[in-house]
C-alpha cells in the first residue's frame, strides 16, 4: 500500500472532497437515502482498490488480447450486401426527414421533431445500442451510404492525421449542443446537419468512404468505439460473438485516439460541470469581463472555454497517469504507453454518458414516439400516438442514485481489468506490471470521483 503513492491518495481525497452527489438531467426529486452519500463515494474507491489488488494476484497472464469470435448462425445473411443497403436506406431516409422536420417543423425544439432525434434517439440512444449490439451505427449510417454510390478518388489518407478530424467534429458537434445554442433552433440544427453531409462526402470522395469512416467521420469513429465493448462484431462478411471487452484491445494506436477520447469524457464533464453553481458563477464572471462583446456572444465564448478546459482537464489527467507509470521504469515512451492504454478509458467514457443521460433517455427519449407521427408539424398522425405523451413513472426515480454508482464502478473495474490485461503484455515482469498500475488505479480512482462530484453539480 506505501508504493501506490500520491496518484491513489489524490484520488481518495477527491472522493472525500466530493459533495453530496445528485442527479443530472430532469430527475427533480430523489428519496432520502438510506446510508450518507458520502459512504456511497467512499465504498465506490474501496470497491476499484479491491478489484485492483484481485487482479494482481489473480490475473497473472493476459486473458483479453485474444476476442475468440465465432461466427453466429445466419451470419453471413445479417451481414450481407442487401441488409446492408436496406439499413443505409433507412438511416438516408431518417437524415432527410430530420433535415425537412428541422425546416418545415415546428419552431420550438419540444414540439419539432429534428432536435429530439438528434440529440436524444441519435446521440443518446446509439451509445446503448452500440454497446449491447455492435457497431449497428455502420449499417445504418446514412453518410456512408450516400458515400457508396458517389464516386470516389481515394487519394491517400496523411497517417499523421489520423483520428484528429474527428476529434474536432466532435468537438464542434457538442459545442452545437452544449454552447452554440443551435440545438434549440430547429433550422439552424438542420443546416449544421446539412454542412456536416456536405463536409462528409467531400472528404468520402477524396479519401474514400471506409478511410474517412474509420478516420474522419466522427460519428462513426464515436460509436463504434463503444461498440467495441460488444460482444457482437462483424468480421469476413459475417456477424459473429466474441467476449465482451475484448474488442477493445485490438484498438488501433492512430495519432489523435488519445485526444478522441478525451474530447469524449471532457465534454460530458463539461455538460455536468455546467448544470451547477460552481461553473455558473465562473461564467458569470466571464460574461461580465467580456460584457463589451454582448450578453448573448459573452456566454458563448465562456461555453467554449469550459469546453475546452473540460477536455484539457481530461487530457491531463491521462497524461499524469501515464507519467507516473513511465516513471516505474520498463523503457517505453510516454506517447508509446498513452497509445497501449487508451483503449481502457472507453468504459469509462460510457458510463460517464450512463450516469449523466440514462434518464434523459428513458423520460425525454419518448417525446420521438409522439413526434414522429408528424414529423413536418402539418397536423398528421401516420403512426397514431400524436397525442402521446411522457410517462415518468416507467423508472422508480428513487432507484436512480443506485443505478448510477453501480454503472460507474462497474464502468471504472472495466478500466482496471482493461489496463491490468494490457500492462500483463508490455511488461515481461508480473511485479512491474503491478507496479505500473498503481497510478492508473489512481487515475480510475479519479474518474470515479469527478464523475460523482458531477453528478452532484446538478442538485
Amino acid at each position: 500500500m506505501r508504493r501506490l503513492g500520491p496518484a491513489l491518495v489524490a484520488g481518495l481525497i477527491g472522493v472525500l472532497a466530493a459533495p453530496p452527489v445528485a442527479h443530472a438531467h430532469g430527475l427533480v426529486q430523489r428519496q432520502q437515502l438510506p446510508i450518507p452519500q458520502w459512504l456511497f463515494a467512499w465504498s465506490a474507491a474501496a470497491v476499484l482498490v479491491i478489484s485492483f489488488f484481485a487482479l494482481a494476484v489473480l490475473w497473472p497472464q493476459p486473458r483479453l488480447e485474444h476476442a475468440g469470435w465465432r461466427r453466429l448462425p445466419g451470419g453471413r445473411a445479417l451481414a450481407s450486401g442487401a441488409v446492408q443497403a436496406v439499413c443505409g436506406a433507412v438511416g438516408v431516409a431518417l437524415l432527410v426527414v430530420t433535415v425537412l422536420a428541422g425546416y418545415l417543423g415546428s419552431a420550438s425544439a419540444l414540439d419539432n421533431f429534428a432536435p429530439t432525434f438528434v440529440m436524444i434517439t441519435f446521440w443518446v440512444g446509439l451509445v446503448f445500442t452500440s454497446i449491447l449490439f455492435g457497431d449497428v451505427f455502420r449499417a445504418f449510417s446514412p453518410w456512408r451510404a450516400l458515400g457508396r454510390v458517389l464516386p470516389q478518388r481515394r487519394r491517400p489518407y496523411p497517417d499523421r492525421l489520423g483520428r484528429w478530424p474527428a476529434a474536432i467534429l466532435l468537438f464542434a458537434f457538442v459545442w452545437i449542443e452544449l454552447v452554440s445554442g443551435w440545438s434549440e433552433d430547429p433550422p439552424m440544427l438542420a443546416t449544421a446537419i446539412v454542412g456536416y453531409t456536405v463536409l462528409t462526402l467531400a472528404a468520402q470522395m477524396v479519401y474514400g468512404v471506409e478511410t474517412w469512416t474509420s478516420r474522419g467521420e466522427a460519428f462513426a469513429v464515436y460509436f463504434g468505439l463503444f461498440a467495441r465493448m460488444a460482444p457482437f462484431q462483424t468480421r469476413d462478411g459475417a456477424v459473429g460473438v466474441r467476449r465482451p471487452l475484448t474488442g477493445l484491445t485490438t484498438l488501433d494506436r492512430a495519432p489523435g485516439t488519445v485526444a478522441f477520447v478525451a474530447v469524449m469524457i471532457g465534454t460530458v464533464s463539461f455538460d455536468g460541470l455546467s448544470q451547477g453553481p460552481l461553473w455558473q458563477d465562473v461564467s458569470n464572471a466571464i460574461v461580465d469581463a467580456l460584457g463589451f462583446l454582448g450578453t448573448l456572444t459573452a456566454a458563448k465564448v465562456a461555453g467554449t472555454l469550459g469546453l475546452l478546459l473540460g477536455v484539457l482537464v481530461i487530457a491531463g489527467f491521462y497524461r499524469l497517469g501515464i507519467e507516473g507509470a513511465r516513471s516505474v521504469g520498463g523503457g517505453f515512451s510516454l506517447r508509446r504507453l498513452a497509445d497501449a492504454f487508451v483503449h481502457s478509458l472507453i468504459p469509462i467514457a460510457a458510463v460517464y454518458v450512463a450516469a449523466h443521460y440514462l434518464t434523459f433517455l428513458v423520460f425525454e427519449g419518448q417525446a420521438i414516439i409522439y413526434l414522429a407521427s408528424d414529423p413536418f408539424g402539418q397536423g398528421w398522425d401516420l403512426l397514431g400516438t400524436v397525442d402521446g405523451g411522457i410517462d415518468y413513472t416507467i423508472f422508480p426515480q428513487e432507484d436512480t442514485w443506485y443505478v448510477q454508482v453501480a454503472v460507474v464502478v462497474l464502468g471504472h473495474v472495466a478500466g482496471l481489468v482493461l489496463a491490468h490485461d494490457r500492462a500483463l503484455v508490455l511488461y515481461k515482469d508480473r511485479r512491474m506490471a503491478a507496479r505500473s498500475q498503481y497510478w492508473m488505479l489512481g487515475v480510475m480512482v479519479g474518474f470515479t470521483s469527478l464523475a460523482l462530484w458531477l453528478l452532484a453539480q446538478a442538485a
